[in-house]
């Protein structure tokens, strides 16, 4: 009986109707929540996926351009004669990282991981359900999406902390580390050394399952990235004319202040994308809250790193300092970074302007040492970073036991292994360039080009000689 010849039968009984119109209701009512209820679980599902999968590459993108960052910050503090290989370097090692963490790092990172390391899983890239879904397969999106986000906008968020690593190691060294040297250094870095330190971390090696934390990487990314920095930094040795006989210090002022501040600048705007993006998740109102937390403790942490450094650079390094300033907001985010979803941001301001003074005072360290460190590359994220990592102990709840742990393993496997092919590269190929082409200039020596061409080689006034030279 269809619905037009069962009507008129039925119209003598108002009882009858009502009660029949009731019962379709429910049941209609019951029919259309079904699919309804469903309908919108799939469509939150999705729209997290799609919030989860943007959040990793707009982050990701803004972490990338902290490498313009790195750039501007290391070719102003150079003196002008070096500018032009700054920055083939910093676009090298950028490239480099990105291969190497695609042909090995991100596996050995991420895959089947043991308490050491991943497994070789070459070439990473999307899964079979994502490249069936391109190809078609719509019974193939339940999958895609229950995974959380794209495969590969995770990878290009991991791939971006790899080349930051690498950026620490080039200020370092600015000014007489052997071009090759470095980019081959680099590359064991980013699809090696780097890869086993997060493995044994965020991606559930030993050190993780311990319980040692580091929300965004102060020691994972800085600190690691400190440690290859510092090593090379002793076998590469210092430049000549830095530290001399008479135990004094030559001062060697940045080329270029403006670049340098507008390198720390890209640093910090950066650093949204580093700390924010590592909430890892946009897809429910509580993970947008703890990303606007993170923001604001990036910000606050950089802001009283800034402040701290230029109040203690007077008493520390015997005048009101410029560029200790700009490395105290760097060192203000490297200690934040360990635990930037701390709920009260007081704390950041704390570990942000504690990170600035050990960055201050780790500049004097160095200079006493002879270690030349050009940019202050490993206090601001060496030494911060491990400030940073231990804090999260005092003001984030962490295991102190655990993070010592954490700290003195990521140390002493970084520095050893760095050590050791720095030496290698030493005895082979060498790893720092003659005392003529340093004199000269790396740009005019080993590129024939100059950064600034109008500008006119002039002999150094303040040339004292070196403590290396011969009586």
């Amino acid at each position: 009986m269809t619905l037009r010849t069962f009507a008129p039968s039925i119209l003598g009984h108002p009882s009858r109707v009502r009660g029949i119109a009731v019962t379709f209701g429910m049941l209609s009512l019951a029919g259309l929540l079904t699919p309804t209820v469903a309908s919108a679980q799939g469509a939150v599902q999705d729209t997290a996926f799609v919030l989860n999968t943007f959040s990793f590459l707009i982050w990701g993108a803004l972490v990338m351009w902290m490498c313009a960052g790195f750039t501007m910050l290391e070719s102003g503090s150079v003196r002008s004669k070096n500018a032009s290989v700054i920055c083939l370097k910093n676009i090298g090692l950028y490239a480099i990282a990105g291969l190497m963490y695609y042909i090995i790092g991100y596996g050995l990172m991420y895959t089947d991981v043991s308490s050491f390391v991943g497994s070789l899983d070459w070439f990473y890239g999307p899964s079979a359900d994502e490249i069936a879904l391109l190809g078609g397969d719509e019974s193939a999106a339940a999958a895609v999406v229950e995974n959380g986000y794209a495969v590969t906008s995770d990878w290009f968020f991991q791939m971006v902390f790899v080349a930051t690593t690498a950026s620490i190691v080039s200020g370092a060294l600015a000014e007489r580390v052997n071009l090759w040297a470095f980019f081959i250094f680099t590359a064991v870095l980013t699809g090696f050394i780097y890869p086993v330190i997060g493995a044994w971390t965020w991606g559930g090696g030993w050190l993780g399952s311990m319980g040692f934390t580091d929300f965004a990487g102060s020691t994972i990314v800085h600190s690691t990235g400190g440690w290859a920095a510092l090593a090379g930094a002793i076998v590469v040795g210092p430049r000549w004319g830095k530290f001399r006989k008479d135990g004094s210090v030559k001062v060697t002022a940045p080329s270029n202040i403006p670049a340098v501040t507008l390198g720390v600048f890209i640093l910090w705007l950066g650093w949204f994308g580093f700390n924010g993006g590592s909430q890892l998740a946009l897809g429910s109102a509580a993970d947008a809250v703890a990303m606007s937390n993170v923001l604001v403790n990036t910000n606050l942490a950089a802001a009283a790193g800034v402040v701290t450094a230029i109040v203690v650079s007077k008493p520390i390094l015997g005048r009101t300092d410029l560029f200790a300033g700009l490395n105290g907001a760097i060192a203000g985010l490297v200690a934040i970074t360990a635990g930037p979803n701390l709920d009260d941001a007081r704390w950041a301001i704390v570990i942000g302007a504690v990170g600035a003074l050990v960055c201050t005072a780790g500049l004097k360290l160095l200079e006493r040492n002879r270690i030349d460190d050009v940019v202050g590359a490993v206090p601001a994220h060496l030494f911060a970073g491990i400030w940073g990592t231990l804090a999260t102990a005092i003001a984030a709840g962490a295991n102190i036991v655990d993070q010592l742990i954490g700290v003195a393993a990521v140390g002493a496997f970084v520095f050893t292994v760095s050590f050791a092919l720095w030496t290698l590269l030493e005895k082979t190929i060498g790893v720092r360039v003659s005392r003529s082409v340093e004199e000269i200039g790396q740009d005019a020596a080993e590129l024939g080009i100059d950064a600034y061409p109008e500008f006119v080689l002039m002999a150094d006034p303040d040339d004292g000689g070196d403590y290396r030279d011969p009586d």
